[in-house]
């Protein structure tokens, strides 16, 4: 560290400012490869990146660093890390929420608001940036930077992708009083390319590809709200009313139903129709693997390893595990060289939403991790722990928002907006917070 303290303030602008450098070549490159004008690479090309990623390099990273620094005890003591993941949602709600006041969000979008001021990107940009930053020898966090920063980034992946499909999926739904029909069974819903059209925008499959073939019955529809709406009051609306979602002949689930309260019956309905079963992809399935394989030490000591007899395995996975970050920042670059889309969201919400993310979000972060730190909530002595902890108040807004947008069939152009700006602004601002981050860890 005494290398880093040499230079005074200098030194923690040069090695705060390096990594990101690095990341915005690559992105630079991506822009260059896929701007309109050049057309080096086809869209259909970065596309194919995409999955590669969701299904090769993003579960053969985690699974090779999250796999081999994890333990039963480990597992114990890193659990401020999804905690954090969940109060920084919650915070950034709140926020949200004095977005829509302040900035006076039109209406229909208050909803989108709140959850694009919350939820922020806790896994490829973050690996992206801890994989820059230790990617020198001589980092600042030591030897073991790289192992430790990515299986920590890697253990809030499950909570992540479980509030997607849970608080962000419900939070996404079209508003009620804004969905409008023009006859039985017709709903006007906004004209989406189909999902192999190639003039879709990359963003809908930047992060998550393949989330449109998830699509349910009532995934875009206002169904939750059509559940707790009185049926008089919105008898117009062509949404099966939850009276009848259930007829069949008398079984016992049919005599449960009669004798449970009725908004436990609501809500039962709504669980029911939360698709949390696409939990289950490549990036969950190489977590859940690392923990059964980490946390159970003769298996472990087969798979990981010098000596391991499958060394030769995690070897290889190890070499995909590389493509990561450059394939991330090539993908985030194709998806600036397309330009913001058109939004109704209005200028004034557009800012308050960037400003909340960007600058508000992170102060009230070290406010979070620095009270953890005097309670003594955090692993003593690890200042990688709480470089993750902090980094998670500052990515911009998920890119994974505009699948989910997609999805829902609600704020699809606003989403593109709204992620092109944050994208492009969030580079001033991780320069501007990872010098003070660094100098709160190393003073």
């Amino acid at each position: 560290m005494a290398a880093y303290t040499e230079g005074g303030a200098y030194a923690y602008l040069v090695y705060a400012i390096l990594p990101l450098l690095k990341l915005i070549c690559l992105t630079v490159i991506g822009l260059i490869l896929a701007h309109p004008k050049t057309k080096i690479v086809p869209k259909a090309t970065f596309k194919l990146l995409c999955k590669l990623v969701f299904a090769l390099f993003l579960p053969c990273t985690i699974f090779i660093h999250l796999g081999e620094a994890i333990t039963l005890k480990n597992f114990m003591r890193w659990w401020f890390i999804p905690v954090n993941v969940i109060v920084s949602i919650a915070i950034g709600c709140l926020l949200g929420y004095l977005v829509t006041k302040i900035c006076r969000t039109p209406p229909e979008f208050n909803r989108f608001t709140i959850i694009a001021t919350a939820f922020g990107n806790t896994g490829n940009l973050p690996l992206a940036i801890v994989g820059s930053i230790c990617h020198s020898e001589d980092n600042i966090f030591g030897p073991d930077c790289h192992s430790n920063g990515v299986a920590y980034v890697s253990f809030s992946q499950w909570i992540a992708v479980l509030l997607v499909y849970t608080l962000v999926y419900h939070m996404m739904e079209p508003p009620l009083d804004y969905y409008e029909v023009v006859e039985e069974g017709l709903e006007i819903q906004e004209h989406l390319p189909p999902a192999n059209d190639l003039s879709r925008p990359l963003l809908l499959e930047a992060e998550w590809p393949g989330m449109e073939e998830n699509e349910t019955v009532h995934c875009k529809t206002p169904f939750v709200a059509r559940i707790f709406t009185s049926a008089a009051s919105m008898s117009q609306i062509s949404i099966p009313d939850p009276e009848f979602l259930e007829e069949a002949p008398p079984s016992p689930k049919s005599i449960r139903c009669l004798v449970e309260p009725r908004v436990v019956r609501k809500i039962r309905i709504v669980a029911e129709r939360t698709p949390i079963q696409h939990v289950l992809q490549p990036p969950t399935f190489a977590t859940l693997l690392a923990f059964i394989v980490g946390m159970i030490p003769p298996v472990k000591s087969f798979v990981y390893g010098d000596d391991a007899p499958l060394s030769f395995l995690t070897d290889s996975l190890e070499i995909m595990a590389q493509a990561m970050v450059p394939s991330v920042m090539l993908i985030l670059g194709g998806m600036l060289a397309e330009g913001p889309n058109e939004s109704r969201l209005g200028i004034r919400t557009t800012v308050g939403i960037i400003v909340a993310r960007l600058l508000v979000l992170p102060l009230l972060g070290i406010g979070v991790v620095t009270l953890a730190d005097k309670a003594n909530i955090l692993i003593p002595d690890n200042q990688m722990y709480r470089f993750v902890l902090l980094l998670q108040y500052t990515t911009p807004t998920a890119i994974l928002l505009g699948a989910v947008a997609r999805l829902r069939n609600y704020s699809v152009s606003e989403a593109s907006a709204l992620l092109f700006w944050q994208h492009v602004l969030a580079l001033l601002s991780l320069s501007i917070y990872l010098i003070v981050y660094f100098k709160l860890l190393l003073s």
